[in-house]
């Protein structure tokens, strides 16, 4: 048996509105997978080393379940414009500079360089149409002792031509390359979205992802005009999730699927998003800064849906989960009481469940202390935010995510492994 204990303050979540907090707790690690937290150390592990971390909190790591990798050099720009019109004016121009490796080295290089410093210990990622860029980031992201899907993203129409993919074929053989490859680092099929997809372009990655065996990632129900462009393209789709299942990229019979944004997903929607298992992940900021909306998080939620929480960069402008964590709240009470009083908005805990056990969901067991869960941790001192009251350790918490950032981040851990 291989392993260690970590002892302080374990905060994780019990369900998605309550954080649990042990105090003074011993976290156990075996092999990798977290073995419970206990009062008093167990007889049974009393022979591994124990990392005194009294004071501080300890608590699950973050999955961030949607990031534009290529998109990462110019976050913060172009947060006055609409979806389509941002898409054209930014997104575009700089993923056709990754067609150029030396580029691809540098911007890639920096994003893992935060992202590893963040605290985000899974994510799932989009990159660009080009293959060895792709190839070259997964390099990087498995360096990084992070656990990743990453995504070669799919086009062929609707955008400019310097974008557009003749077929599958480079698809085909970027799963070729990497599928088994890594052990933190996985593929994902990805279309950008429909409208960037011709018919014949999504029956094959469909495919793909059946022959192959990998999940699915892409963008459904963003923005009100995206929508109504979907209806134009696929008009005997019920709804844009239907647009996505009619070309078997949504989920059903163990295909893994997660959906970013779901921000005007109908009924209908929902019952197929729950029935297919399809995975939500919620990116408040981005779904502010280019103007699609706010997604109505609890009634996803009472409805019995799978929800994680995602930065969205650049659409967001940070790749913060805590800054992630605060939008999210913020928003739903925005949504609250100027839309929509029947879904209430979200509680700190909640944001806190998305943030962790929520999206963990779709890597497993992951984002939570309980016994069988892979051992994600981020060791948490809050001594330089001042206060002159006597606080809970919960709202230690709190502040440290209001007003804390990667600096607060003392010790990470990733599948059992500490990074820093």
């Amino acid at each position: 048996m291989s392993g260690f204990v970590l002892k302080g303050h374990i905060c994780h979540s019990a369900d998605k509105d309550r954080i649990e907090i042990l105090e003074d707790h011993y976290l156990i690690c075996e092999d990798g997978i977290c073995r419970g937290a206990f009062a008093v150390l167990p007889e049974a592990y009393a022979s591994l080393p124990v990392q005194d971390m009294s004071g501080k909190l300890i608590i699950p790591g973050l999955s961030d379940l949607h990031i534009h990798a290529s998109q990462f050099g110019y976050r913060g720009l172009g947060m006055d414009m609409e979806l389509l019109e941002w898409l054209e004016h930014h997104a575009f121009p700089e993923e056709r500079k990754f067609a150029d490796l030396d580029y691809a080295e540098l911007a890639y290089g920096q994003f893992v360089r935060h992202l590893r410093r963040s605290e985000t210990t899974r994510a799932c990622i989009f990159t660009t149409i080009h293959r060895e860029a792709t190839e070259l980031l997964m390099e990087k992201m498995e360096e990084s002792g992070l656990v990743s899907y990453v995504g070669k993203v799919n086009m062929d129409r609707h955008c400019p031509e310097f974008l557009q993919e003749k077929d599958e074929s480079e698809t085909r053989l970027w799963l070729e390359h990497t599928a088994g490859k890594y052990q933190n680092t996985k593929p994902i099929i990805t279309p950008r979205f429909i409208p960037s997809c011709t018919d014949g372009l999504l029956y094959a990655i469909g495919r793909l992802s059946r022959e192959y065996d990998v999940p699915v990632q892409s963008h459904v129900s963003e923005n009100l005009s995206e929508i109504q462009w979907v209806k134009e393209l696929v008009p005997d789709a019920v709804n844009y999730g239907d647009a996505y299942a009619k070309f078997d990229l949504f989920g059903k019979d163990g295909q893994k699927c997660l959906m970013s944004h779901c921000v005007y997903s109908d009924e209908r929607e929902m019952a197929m998003m729950k029935e297919n298992g399809v995975v939500i992940a919620h990116s408040p900021e981005s779904n502010m800064n280019v103007a699609s909306g706010v997604a109505p998080i609890n009634r996803y939620l009472d409805y019995g849906l799978r929800v994680g929480l995602a930065t969205d960069v650049a659409g967001g402008s940070h790749e913060s989960m805590f800054r992630a964590m605060i939008h999210a709240i913020q928003s739903s009470k925005l949504r609250w009481r100027l839309l929509d009083q029947s879904v209430a908005p979200l509680t700190f805990d909640t944001a806190f469940y998305l943030a962790t056990r929520g999206g963990g969901v779709f890597f497993g067991k992951v984002g939570a202390f309980e016994d069988g869960f892979e051992f994600d941790a981020l060791v948490l001192d809050d001594a330089n935010l001042d206060h002159p009251q006597q606080i809970t350790t919960h709202e230690r918490l709190e502040r440290i995510v209001y007003l804390g950032d990667e600096r607060n981040i003392i010790h990470k851990y990733v599948r059992g492994v500490g990074l820093f």
